[in-house]
């Protein structure tokens, strides 16, 4: 009995952290065990986290199973989606990575690869919040 190839990775955004497992199949997506379209609240965020798999034209071919914790649906999805990118390109990485039409030029081309290092600032002491002041008073 053969076993289906299984392609993982791992992405994040802000507090999220994103585990996706791709196997080859009919394009369901499962997220923490719920189907992405019940889990995501609005169907924007469902759209964004697909953008790799629309931009190398496998949004059919392969389930994908996710398992996402920490931050806000928005984090989440950005965590998904670099989590997808990583796997496919690890699908992708016996290829020349020096064509036009690999995965890793697609996907590097509309910005999918590089993960958003931007997170929430630490709050400093004597401050409301990390750069907000209190108020000044004159008198």
């Amino acid at each position: 009995m053969a076993s289906k190839q299984v392609w993982t990775a791992t992405g994040r955004r802000k507090r999220s952290v994103a585990q996706v497992k791709l196997v080859g199949g009919t394009g369901k997506i499962t997220v923490n065990g719920v189907d992405v379209d019940e889990y995501m609240p609005f169907a924007t965020l469902v759209m964004d986290l697909k953008q790799p798999l629309v931009a190398t034209d496998n949004e059919n071919r392969f389930d994908i199973d996710v398992k996402v914790n920490g931050g806000g649906f928005s984090g989440q999805t950005g965590a998904i989606r670099l989590a997808i990118t990583r796997a496919l390109l690890e699908f992708d990485k016996n290829t020349d990575q020096t064509r036009e039409d690999s995965y890793r030029h697609i996907l590097k081309t509309q910005g999918f690869v590089t993960r958003d290092a931007r997170v929430k600032e630490r709050k400093k002491y004597g401050l409301k919040k990390a750069r907000r002041a209190p108020q000044f008073s004159k008198r």
